[in-house]
């Protein structure tokens, strides 16, 4: 993957489901801009109002299955509340685990313009440090 330092995230061609990839300074940088990628894929959070706030603490766990993780409850909180994250922001547990905390707003609040997501895939799952911080590469079963 090829980009500079800061953070970012963008959509990448793929051939029947989608993919994306972060980056960040910070692997808790790395996992909201992953968060905001997937979410972008789906739907324009442009004119999203404010929101509430919903916390998730995720149990401690390698990297890959962190990032499997946040974005899991990402498409589970869709299918059974019908809510999407407008905002993340990621801290460190002491335990391991990560602390998540999002601005959410119910998917009548947001304009469809893709494929809802149904799984994250594990297949070419990529998730760590490179030579500008952090960056992460995940394929979404649509």
């Amino acid at each position: 993957m090829e980009r500079g330092p800061g953070r970012g995230h963008r959509a990448v061609p793929h051939t029947a489901d989608v993919r994306v990839e972060a980056w960040a300074p910070d692997r808790e940088g790395c996992l909201a801009e992953a968060v905001r990628a997937a979410v972008e894929t789906f739907v324009d959070v442009s004119g999203a109002g404010p929101g509430t706030e919903a916390t998730v603490d995720v149990p401690a766990g390698d990297d890959a299955d962190l990032l499997v993780a946040v974005l899991d409850e990402v498409i589970f909180r869709l299918e059974t509340e019908g809510t999407l994250p407008v905002a993340t922001d990621v801290t460190a547990r002491p335990d391991g685990g990560l602390r998540v905390r999002w601005r959410v707003v119910d998917t009548d609040a947001v304009q469809p313009v893709g494929a809802v997501p149904k799984a994250v895939s594990l297949h070419e799952l990529r998730f760590g440090p490179d030579e500008h911080g952090w960056s992460c590469a995940v394929t979404l079963d649509v």
